[in-house]
């Protein structure tokens, strides 16, 4: 079954980090960019970060930029999310996705999800 499955989440104290992986199966993960998303109670969706088939082209929300790390790994066919820094207002449910097409930072842009991963920032 072609899928994405996250991992990683957890709960942690503001200030700390926590290291988010995404595994992919039944697909050719090295032809696809993937992307990380967050939805936060009652809110939408949002854009976190991307990265190309090329491991050079990464892209980060603004919110983000500087704490978040998005990589790859081809071989293992894993995405990862290194997260620092964290703030109360990381708290979300994170999501990895497979992009399709268009713009990287829309969710209708990506075509197939992984079920998600909860993320709990404490004081």
């Amino acid at each position: 079954q072609v899928q994405l499955i996250e991992s990683g989440g957890g709960q942690v104290q503001a200030g700390g980090s926590l290291r988010l992986s995404c595994a992919a199966s039944r697909f050719t993960f090295s032809n696809f960019a993937m992307g990380w998303f967050r939805q936060a109670p009652g809110k939408e969706r949002e854009f976190v970060a991307y990265i190309g088939w090329s491991f050079t082209d990464t892209r980060y929300a603004d919110s983000v930029k500087g704490r978040f790390t998005i990589s790859r790994d081809n071989v293992k066919e894993a995405l990862y999310l290194q997260m620092d820094s964290l703030k109360l207002e990381d708290t979300a449910e994170y999501y990895c996705a497979r992009y399709y097409y268009g713009d990287y930072k829309a969710s209708q842009a990506y075509e197939l999800w992984g079920q998600g991963t909860q993320v709990t920032v404490s004081s």
